[in-house]
C-alpha cells in the first residue's frame, strides 16, 4: 500500500517512556537532530545531552529532565519522518506528548516548545514538593466505576488522571487518599491496582499551582493556528485554533488524560495507520488494546527512520 492510500497520525510519547541513552544516534546522524540539542542545552544552561546520553538513570528519572528530554528526542524523530516524506494527516500526545504533537502541528517553534516543557516540568516538580502525591494504575475495572469510587472517596484528593484503554484506567491523588482507595477499588473487582512510581499527582486538582505558572507563561509565548488536527487530552477533541491549543494546554495538567476516546475518534475519521514518535513503546501497547484493526508502528531510532515503510 502506497502512502498517498493511507491515513496518518503521529502519537508522541509522555513521562515513563524515558531511557538512558535515548536521541544518541540522531545526535551523531542528523544535523537537524546536532542544532536541536545544542539549542535544549543552551536553554537548560548545562550540557543536558550529557543527562540523556550517559545518565545516571536517577538523574534522568526526575520530572525536570525526564519532560524536556522526552520531547527533545520525539520533536526530532517527528521532524525527521516528516523530512523523509511521511506525512501525518493528525496527532496527538499523551500528556507531556501533547506538546510534541502541537511542535509537528506548527502551533509554536521547537525552542519555544522547549522553554514551555521545561517551565511545565519545574512547575510540576514543585507543585509535587509542596503538595505531595502519587498516582496508581487500576486493572480489570471499566472506567465508570473506578470514577463511581473515586467520586465518592471524600476524605482527601482521588481523581482519575488517564482514561488509558479498556480496563486500564490511572488514579491521582494525595498519598493517603491513593493508600486507602485500593481496598474499595480490590473489593469492586480490580484484578490489579498498581502504585506508580511517579513524584507528584499528576493530572489532579494538586497540580494546580503548576497551572497557574504555566498559564503566564504559555499567554505570552506566540501559538499559531495548524494545518492538521490534533486531538487534545483534556477533551479528546481535535482542534486547530490558537485559542483552543492555549484552552487545552493550560487544563491538561489538572484534568484527566482521555486517551482512548482520543483514539476511537481518529478511527472514526478514517485514520487507519498510528505511529508513536518518540522513546518506548507504551502507546503502542495501550492502542493494540483500543483497536487492534489499527496498523499500529513505532519510530525511535535513526535507524528506523532511515529504513521506515508501511510494509
Amino acid at each position: 500500500m502506497g502512502q498517498c492510500e493511507l491515513k496518518t497520525a503521529f502519537l508522541f510519547p509522555g513521562q515513563a517512556s524515558q531511557k538512558v541513552g535515548m536521541g544518541k544516534d540522531l545526535f551523531e546522524s542528523s544535523k537537524l537532530a546536532k542544532k536541536y540539542f545544542n539549542t535544549a542545552n543552551e536553554i537548560m544552561g548545562f550540557d543536558f545531552s550529557k543527562i540523556i546520553f550517559d545518565g545516571p538513570k536517577n538523574e534522568l528519572t526526575k520530572t525536570i529532565y525526564t519532560q524536556p528530554a522526552i520531547y527533545l528526542v520525539s520533536v526530532i524523530l517527528g521532524k525527521l519522518l516528516i523530512n523523509k516524506g511521511v506525512l501525518p494527516v493528525c496527532c496527538a500526545g499523551h500528556s507531556l506528548g501533547e506538546y510534541s504533537a502541537f511542535t509537528i502541528a506548527g502551533a509554536f517553534d521547537f525552542q519555544s516548545g522547549f522553554e514551555l516543557v521545561k517551565l511545565r516540568a519545574e512547575s510540576m516538580q514543585l507543585a509535587s514538593e509542596k503538595r505531595g502525591g502519587t498516582m496508581a494504575a487500576v486493572l480489570g475495572l471499566n472506567d465508570d466505576k473506578v470514577n463511581e469510587i473515586c467520586n465518592n472517596y471524600n476524605e482527601g484528593t482521588v481523581v482519575v488522571a488517564n482514561y488509558n484503554c479498556n480496563g486500564q484506567v490511572v488514579i491521582s491523588g494525595d498519598i493517603n487518599s491513593i493508600k486507602s482507595i485500593l481496598e474499595p477499588l480490590k473489593n469492586a473487582g480490580a484484578i490489579k491496582v498498581i502504585k506508580l512510581n511517579v513524584g507528584g499527582a499528576f493530572h489532579s486538582p494538586l497540580m494546580s499551582p503548576a497551572k497557574k505558572a504555566l498559564s503566564n507563561k504559555l499567554k505570552d509565548t506566540l501559538i499559531k493556528d495548524i494545518s492538521f488536527p490534533v486531538y487534545v487530552n483534556f477533551s479528546s477533541m481535535p482542534v486547530m485554533k490558537s485559542s483552543d491549543i492555549l484552552n487545552s494546554l493550560v487544563n491538561q495538567l489538572d484534568n484527566p488524560v482521555y486517551w482512548h476516546m482520543s483514539i476511537k475518534k481518529m478511527k472514526n475519521e478514517n485514520i487507519d495507520t498510528v505511529i508513536e514518535v518518540g522513546p518506548g513503546k507504551v502507546l503502542q501497547a495501550l492502542n493494540r488494546r483500543i483497536d487492534s484493526s489499527l496498523k499500529i508502528m513505532g519510530v525511535e531510532s535513526y535507524n528506523q527512520i532511515d529504513e521506515f515503510n508501511y510494509a
